[in-house]
């Protein structure tokens, strides 16, 4: 891994490259800049819902996300290396299990809304959405592990999922979508 820093003033990136953790410096309008940056924000979106009142289980479970996500950062940060093992994405699936399984079947589409963790959540399940598609992108242009794709995009399942348990923490609900159609008695 790349030298870890000393000092954060370095000014090393005012001619709008930055390095990488193999030493290598490219744009920062790069795709793998991007995809890194689009990461780090999930990453902190899920450090701003742990402020939230939830569940030490699900407290516990979004701190071992940061933890695969700083990996995620970490692998993307590196050409060719792999940080983010499969068994991370076996983790987010369990999760996905355990937690869907608590939850009533979905009869219309909700919003991303309901309490402030929920709507928090809902936030990280957008960026996650981002960060995967800036990883498919690089994935695109650039030869990359599986694993880092399949995580976002488990992770925004995951967080959806987790949005819905969040809303019925203290007896609340989703939040449906009126739509025309529904209101029409579901003529199309």
């Amino acid at each position: 891994m790349g030298n870890r820093l000393t000092q954060i003033a370095t000014r090393t990136g005012d001619n709008g490259t930055t390095g990488l953790g193999n030493n290598q410096r490219v744009s920062k309008n790069s795709l793998r800049v991007h995809a890194m940056g689009d990461v780090d924000e999930l990453n902190s979106h899920i450090g701003l819902l742990l402020c939230e009142d939830v569940p030490v289980e699900v407290r516990d479970l979004l701190v071992e996300i940061q933890h695969q996500l700083f990996n995620l950062g970490g692998e993307l940060s590196i050409p060719g290396f792999e940080l983010l093992k499969p068994e991370a994405v076996l983790a987010l699936d369990q999760a996905l299990a355990h937690h869907n399984a608590q939850l009533p079947k979905l009869q219309e589409f909700i919003l991303p809304a309901g309490n402030r963790a929920a709507a928090q959540a809902h936030v990280c399940r957008t960026v996650a959405r981002r960060a995967e598609r800036q990883v498919v992108a690089l994935g695109n242009e650039e030869a990359l592990n599986d694993t880092p794709r399949q995580y976002l995009n488990r992770l925004s399942d995951l967080m959806f999922v987790l949005a819905r348990v969040l809303n019925r923490m203290h007896g609340g609900d989703d939040v449906y979508w009126k739509s025309e159609r529904v209101k029409q008695g579901g003529a199309s």
